[in-house]
């Protein structure tokens, strides 16, 4: 079996289904399946890029800022954090995503319209889970 990295080097493109939920509620864990093309040069914000953590772990995420010295600010479309990461750890690019027997490509306006939506949920996360945790801490003092 061979690593994504080698894969992508090989063959230009890699084809699996993703584990976990950081890019809810677009990418649906064992159910659909992606396409990522061998790394390009130049990425752009609201890419969704395949990466390699220092451990090892393979991770996609989408670009949320570029910054200097060819490095982005990476988070999951269902996560309240990112990471800064350098390009030379990107190793691929989403391009379509097969649900269902049909094709989502990152080309599609209603994909598109769906990128343009996560910044919008992303504060709405950030503000409930702020709202649960003082509601928590109010409790327990109460308790």
């Amino acid at each position: 079996m061979t690593d994504f990295k080698t894969e992508l080097a090989e063959k230009g493109i890699l084809i699996y289904t993703n584990k976990g939920v950081s890019m809810l509620p677009l990418l649906r864990q064992d159910k659909d399946i992606l396409v990522i093309k061998a790394k390009t040069d130049g990425f752009q914000v609201n890419d969704a890029v395949l990466f390699i953590r220092s451990n090892g772990q393979y991770i996609l995420h989408r670009i949320r800022k570029v910054l200097p010295n060819n490095k982005y600010y990476i988070i999951g479309d269902n996560c309240t954090a990112g990471e800064t990461v350098s390009e030379a750890q990107i190793i691929g690019i989403l391009t379509e995503i097969r649900r269902n027997k049909k094709s989502i490509k990152t080309t599609d306006f209603g994909y598109k319209l769906y990128v343009a939506y996560v910044p919008v949920r992303r504060f709405f996360l950030v503000h409930i889970r702020f709202g649960i945790g003082i509601l928590r801490k109010i409790y327990h003092k109460l308790k």
